[in-house]
């Protein structure tokens, strides 16, 4: 099985491009807890919910990886949950990192903010590409600093499309 991330900040394509790369590959899409989460309290989050929502999203990847499809993909993982908490309360629970540490990705797509327009959604709060930029450039850190694979994904949407499929295609060769 691999194991395939979608990660970066928000608007810049992760949930599309999951559903382009399982359109075009299989496999099994896992998407964001957190979306279901609001959708369900009909609120927004607190610092108090970030332990909740972790588990969801710890629980739904594991129930995937369960499956053991050839292709897992994430919408995203643990590493939004850390930036965001981080972000929004200036804090984070402690356990939230090494939980991550403890998982195996084969590749992360971090996907820019520069070329594609931001599109509210009701759930998004960073209209401004700086904070955006800002949210990218902390996850690309993090991800550089625990030394994940990697891979940069920018460009319009059409461009995202092929590099991205171009990296899974790379990725299930190998």
């Amino acid at each position: 099985m691999k194991v395939l991330v979608l990660c970066g900040p928000e608007s810049s394509g992760k949930s599309w491009l999951s559903g382009e790369i399982q359109a075009r590959f299989g496999g099994l899409t896992v998407g964001e807890y957190v979306r279901h989460f609001i959708d369900v309290q009909q609120r927004d989050t607190v610092y108090a919910d970030i332990p909740a929502i972790a588990l969801g999203q710890l629980a739904w990847e594991d129930q995937a990886r369960d499956q053991a499809p050839s292709l897992l993909v994430l919408d995203t993982h643990l590493l939004s949950n850390i930036l965001w908490s981080r972000t929004l309360f200036g804090d984070c629970p402690a356990w939230l990192e090494p939980a991550l540490l403890q998982r195996h990705y084969d590749l992360h797509l971090l996907l820019s903010p520069q070329g594609v327009d931001w599109i509210a959604d009701g759930q998004r709060c960073q209209p401004d590409l700086r904070q955006r930029q800002a949210f990218f450039d902390d996850s690309q850190a993090w991800l550089q600093a625990h030394r994940q694979p990697m891979q940069v994904i920018g460009g319009n949407w059409a461009g995202r499309r092929d590099q991205a499929l171009a990296a899974v295609a790379q990725l299930l060769a190998h």
